[in-house]
């Protein structure tokens, strides 16, 4: 097999090469499906309306699921002035499309909708995956790609970013509701008034989650220590927030100190591509102060704080040494409506790179973002990460693309 780039530019018969321009490929027309989402209380949905309006004003063709953007307040009747088409049963959607777009992963019905061959976009949840549900895709020959993986050659991660900004400053307007006395808590303001200290807010992680929890706690006026393995990213935070935190190296000893005198503590140390590093012990937790705040924004990566352990939208909290826990996997979804416009215009530029590459073999060829993003890919597992997680063999993807094993 040829690779992918050079496919298409034949030599005519008695002419040289030079005498003749080479002609770029007419690119191909998507049929792409947005599903309702069903699992895990997701209020999200993968495209706004201007996005369907983007792509169909390319030449796709995109199909939504009655009722998908409902709970963003986001109505059918909007799908359907840009130009989607409207499907009432979602095996008809999945049976009709190339390409499914949505937030969370399949649930174990929509599993059985997917079809042979089909492009699944969609976080993955690491905390959440299985090697079963790997192993289905392989089996389907589905191209999976991650939200978690998708990274640009600028080395950031645009889905996941996007995400992690709205769960930062999120996860401080949770913790400030749950300080408050009505709701169990011990009764303190995060900025305190004048003659009262605020709230001491620990962070831990300086990434993106880390950076807009940071913000937003300064932003109500709270002490904010924020801690990370990784001194470079400790000083990069005190410089985009004007040296307005304490920060301290993730070790033990300052983890102790910090955790103790905390009013809340918030979960946001990430490893790319990886589980979540469990920082905080349950010892750590049992010395936190009764009626204390525990935010643990990084579950859909399994969680870094030991007493931590998934709840829903329903049923968000639980007590653990007399301590609130707050560990919903999926916290953007409680803003649906901007999170659903975040995910739309970061993911409308990719279905759009898929269409003009006119494969999805060319557009894993020309796209790095798309091809980091992949995770299955012609019945094999190509992230070693995930290998490692579940004692499963991978290939690497460029091989894969070049070679058309």
């Amino acid at each position: 097999m040829e690779i992918p780039s050079l496919q298409g530019f034949e030599r005519e018969p008695d002419l040289m090469t030079m005498e003749k321009p080479l002609e770029e490929e007419d690119g191909q027309s998507l049929r792409i499906g947005v599903p309702r989402e069903v699992a895990n209380e997701e209020r999200r949905v993968a495209l706004a309306p201007s996005g369907v309006g983007a792509l169909v004003s390319n030449g796709h063709e995109v199909y939504v699921e009655q009722g998908a953007g409902r709970q963003a307040h986001l109505q059918d009747d909007e799908y359907e002035e840009s130009g989607a088409e409207l499907v009432e049963d979602p095996d008809d959607l999945y049976s009709q499309s190339d390409l499914i777009v949505k937030v969370g992963p399949p649930d174990e019905e929509e599993m059985t909708l997917l079809q042979q061959g089909q492009i699944l976009i969609s976080a993955l949840n690491l905390g959440g995956t299985t090697p079963e549900f790997l192993r289905h895709l392989m089996r389907l020959r589905v191209t999976g790609i991650g939200f978690e993986f998708i990274r640009d050659p600028d080395g950031t991660f645009p889905l996941v970013r996007m995400m992690h900004e709205i769960t930062g400053s999120m996860s401080i307007q949770i913790a400030g509701r749950y300080l408050e006395s009505n709701e169990g808590g011990k009764g303190v303001m995060l900025g305190g008034i004048s003659g009262v200290p605020p709230a001491t807010v620990v962070i831990l992680g300086a990434d993106v989650v880390g950076e807009w929890a940071a913000r937003t706690a300064l932003g109500y006026g709270a002490h904010v220590i924020v801690l990370d393995s990784e001194l470079g990213s400790l000083r990069a935070l005190e410089h985009y927030l004007d040296r307005s935190i304490t920060t301290a190296m993730a070790s033990e000893h300052y983890l102790r100190q910090a955790v103790r005198s905390a009013d809340v503590v918030i979960g946001a140390m990430m490893a790319g591509g990886e589980r979540s590093p469990v920082l905080v012990t349950e010892d750590m937790v049992a010395s936190m102060s009764p009626g204390g705040v525990i935010v643990d924004a990084v579950m859909d990566q399994g969680g870094c704080i030991e007493t931590s352990r998934p709840t829903t939208h329903s049923e968000p909290v639980y007590r653990r040494h007399d301590v609130i826990h707050y560990c919903v996997p999926n916290m953007p979804s409680n803003a649906a409506r901007t999170a659903t416009y975040a995910l739309s215009h970061v993911l409308v530029p990719y279905l759009l790179h898929i269409g003009e590459a006119g494969s999805i073999n060319e557009a894993l060829w020309r796209d790095e973002g798309l091809r980091n993003g992949t995770y299955v890919y012609r019945q094999h597992l190509t992230k070693k990460s995930l290998a490692s997680m579940f004692g499963m063999s991978h290939r690497d993807i460029e091989l894969l693309i070049a070679s058309g094993i």
